[in-house]
């Protein structure tokens, strides 16, 4: 007895049918999972409507369309939970940006700003270091103090610095850079300057939130180090 529509049992022929059928649409709107779906149940039922008896269609071979056809449905749904919470994730970010407005906090930078008798400034290290060494340099990059912060864990520390030179003397107020060096035995430590900065402004961008901070620019929320 011949079929009366003979469609192969591989999973591609009711994916090939759907797809026809969205071309089909022109301009028409795209097509939603649960629009998908129907139509594919339309089609399997066809199919099994009009399979030849003599060659009926295979059981793997429905178990495996529909499989698929749940799948598209399944990552659908996967992607409108995690828009959902990538929108939670960036409310947080706002609301933990609007708390850190007017705060100081170190990061990633060598600039150094003494103002009133005080700089402060911090320190971030890859591993426990025996000594630290402090050098601090004026704009023309000469030396105007050298210090050993002493033995410190790993992480970031700050540090104050109270405007005096070498020879014990104050300097004039302004900006000043350092650099850092770490020492563990005779090994050297990964150690990374961390500059003060104040937040100043929560701004949104294309990829999330950042924070503008005097002396630093926009930085993400994961360059800031540590809150003071």
């Amino acid at each position: 007895m011949a079929s009366v529509l003979q469609v192969a049992s591989a999973a591609s022929s009711i994916f090939s049918a759907l797809n026809a059928s969205s071309s089909d649409a022109g301009t028409a709107p795209a097509t939603t999972s649960e629009e998908v779906q129907n139509r594919f149940l339309k089609l399997l039922v066809t199919q099994l409507q009009n399979q030849d008896p003599l060659n009926p269609l295979d059981n793997a071979a429905v178990t495996t369309q529909v499989s698929q056809i749940s799948t598209v449905t399944g990552i659908e749904k996967l992607n409108a939970t995690l828009a959902t919470l990538l929108g939670s994730y960036q409310d947080t970010q706002a609301m933990q940006g609007a708390a850190l407005m007017g705060r100081n906090v170190l990061t990633v930078g060598s600039r150094l700003s003494l103002a009133a008798g005080q700089a402060v400034a911090g320190v971030q290290l890859a591993e426990a270091a025996d000594q630290v060494k402090l050098t601090i340099l004026d704009a023309a990059g000469t030396v105007v103090q050298s210090q050993n912060l002493g033995a410190r864990e790993a992480g970031s520390f700050s540090f104050a610095w109270d405007g005096r030179n070498d020879a014990g003397l104050p300097v004039a107020p302004g900006n000043y850079s350092f650099r850092v060096s770490a020492l563990r035995g005779a090994d050297k430590v990964a150690a990374e300057p961390l500059q003060l900065g104040t937040v100043s402004a929560l701004v949104r961008t294309p990829k999330g939130f950042e924070l503008d901070v005097s002396g630093a620019g926009r930085i993400r929320f994961d360059q800031v180090q540590q809150i003071l």
